[in-house]
């Protein structure tokens, strides 16, 4: 898996190359703002490109314009937004192109050697890595809401599910059934009121739009 990073921050940029290297991929090119980065994309034609939301010059979302300029002109390429803070904007920015192939991580996840190396090859592989943060945040936001009818166990499903987690992954880390999680989603979609044959990044999408109280895909218009 061909791989380009986008980090000015020195240290973690070559933490995230030796990483990366250590578990396999060929890192093409290792640059630290945006201009850098898509001449770099053009040229190496990456897998996934792993860029910092903020990039010089003026740190504020050089990395997210970047990003989302990347995926415009070279086929919806697979990136990985890393960010400090949880920055909820970019995660919808990032998801509205309704294409997959997109993940936004807390930098703090790449401590979590396992989980992020899963991030990234599910987001090379197309689907969808939300960091659980992110997701945590967005529920707590709609606690008022359709969402205090979900069952403990339904919260759990839907955050997983928000996270970018195929139904199989969801069941493993809850450690139930393949037909225990198809009721819940089931369930969740039903008293949400989100049209159930969304899959993949679509039904990310569909969720995240649900929580963070903004029109998606596949989302019925339920009155409030």
């Amino acid at each position: 898996m061909r791989v380009v990073i986008a980090e000015d921050n020195v240290l973690l940029a070559n933490g995230l190359k030796l990483l990366l290297a250590a578990k396999g991929c060929d890192v093409a090119a290792v640059v630290g703002d945006g201009e850098a980065f898509l001449l770099a994309v053009a040229e190496h034609r990456p897998d996934i490109a792993v860029v910092d939301v903020r990039l010089p010059p003026t740190f504020r979302d050089e990395g997210i314009h970047a990003a989302l300029r990347a995926r415009r002109e070279h086929g919806a390429l697979p990136v990985l937004v890393l960010s400090q803070y949880v920055e909820r904007e970019y995660a919808g920015e990032l998801l509205s192109d309704g294409r997959g192939g997109i993940g936004y991580l807390l930098k703090d996840r790449i401590g979590r050697v396992a989980e992020f190396v899963d991030a990234l090859r599910r987001v090379a592989a197309g689907g969808t890595a939300m960091d659980p943060e992110v997701v945590a945040k967005l529920l707590a936001r709609r606690a008022d809401d359709p969402l205090d009818t979900l069952t403990a166990r339904e919260r759990e499903s839907l955050a997983l599910m928000a996270e970018g987690h195929d139904n199989a992954t969801i069941a493993e880390r809850m450690r139930i059934s393949d037909n225990a999680v198809h009721k819940h989603i089931g369930n969740i979609f039903a008293k949400l009121g989100l049209a159930p044959d969304d899959a993949g990044h679509r039904r990310v999408r569909a969720v995240l739009a649900y929580l963070d109280g903004t029109p998606g895909p596949g989302i019925r218009d339920t009155g409030r």
